[in-house]
């Protein structure tokens, strides 16, 4: 079976992953402490962020980061209709509203245009996600932001790495939000995620409400939560990040050789500038039956995602406008096999069976 996902690493970044979590579990010290400071320091840096905050997971970060931004209750924070469900989630777990827009044909990404046409009194903030690991349009929704004062907190959990027009991500937003789920292109152990922002003010509201709201031991300011980054995960994150950009390139060289493959093929590839295909995903007529194909043949498949959000039990009704867009994406969405450690011959393969299953 050619697999979706690809988790292991090459001998020489195991032999160190190895070593620095022995010496975490040799030291004693597995939550937050000097080896969460040091990664937080180390992704800042790669990022070009002024400030870096590790916290439990991809989720947490957007949670957090909405609290930190002033957003609860009353409020409404522009959300694509295409994404992972916790984007919306986060939003709920607020107490704000979510308001569903359509995404862009082309990109699948937020739609600047749809959001500004949802825009109300009570919309607080926009949060673009960079869906598969392609950045969203960051420029129009700088812009649609600072023309109606709102807040921008970016998703880009599936964009660890990515960049556009050269600048790396967070460069447009309040907060930008990652997580290091095992299977994202920057993965850790276990659950992992992290907050960077320009904003000293937010960083430090996300280090106190990922304590409990503590500011000194047992003196507790503002109802937090527990979500800490552990040292565990931190050590592997210092060990993979100076890998992310040669994966990332790698995935990128993958991803033109299904790009070449499937142009003689009746699939839609989608467009990416500046991404790094944590999925490699196309559109493909009679989804269901084709990946039924590919499983049945060697080849692992999946539907990313097979639903909009507003169809979603939790999130019906809070749409803005029919989201054609998104609707018609989610039936036909198919992800194929991507990840640094698959083979040219693979990716060969992958697009046989494939074009087997469409005839």
């Amino acid at each position: 079976m050619i697999r979706l996902f690809d988790v292991r690493v090459p001998g020489p970044v195991q032999e160190r992953l190895e070593a620095a979590v022995l010496e975490t579990l040799r030291s004693g010290q597995f939550v937050l402490g000097e080896r969460v400071a040091r990664f937080e320091a180390e992704f800042a840096a790669y990022t070009e962020a002024a400030h870096a905050v590790g916290v439990g997971s991809g989720t947490d970060a957007l949670v957090l980061s909405l609290r930190a931004l002033g957003v609860g209750p009353g409020d409404e924070v522009i959300v694509p209709a295409l994404s992972f469900y916790a984007s919306a989630e986060a939003v709920l777990l607020v107490g704000a509203e979510p308001v569903l827009v359509d995404v862009d044909p082309h990109t699948l990404n937020l739609s600047a245009g749809a959001a500004e046409a949802a825009l109300t009194a009570r919309t607080k903030a926009l949060m673009p996600v960079h869906l598969y690991g392609c950045p969203a349009d960051m420029p129009a929704v700088a812009e649609l932001a600072q023309k109606h004062g709102l807040k921008v907190i970016e998703d880009a959990a599936q964009a660890s790495g990515a960049n556009l027009d050269g600048q790396p991500l967070g460069s447009w937003s309040d907060a930008c939000c990652y997580s290091f789920y095992p299977t994202k292109n920057l993965g850790a152990a276990g659950d992992g995620g992290l907050v960077t922002t320009p904003h000293a003010e937010v960083a430090e509201s996300v280090r106190l409400l990922r304590t409990h709201g503590a500011t000194r031991p047992y003196y507790h300011e503002a109802v937090g939560t527990t979500s800490r980054l552990d040292a565990l995960q931190a050590v592997v994150l210092s060990v993979k990040l100076p890998c992310l950009d040669p994966w990332n390139a790698r995935r990128r060289d993958l991803a033109k050789r299904y790009d070449e493959a499937l142009a003689a093929l009746p699939v839609t590839v989608l467009r990416h500038q500046g991404g790094v295909y944590h999925l490699y995903v196309v559109r493909v007529p009679q989804r269901d039956r084709v990946m039924r194909f590919l499983n049945e043949n060697g080849v692992e498949a999946r539907a990313y995602y097979p639903y909009a959000l507003p169809d979603l039990p939790p999130l019906r009704g809070k749409e803005h406008g029919d989201c054609r867009e998104a609707r018609a994406a989610a039936r036909e969405l198919l992800a194929l096999p991507l990840h640094p450690n698959l083979h040219e011959s693979e990716v060969a393969e992958v697009v046989e069976t494939l074009a087997h299953a469409l005839r």
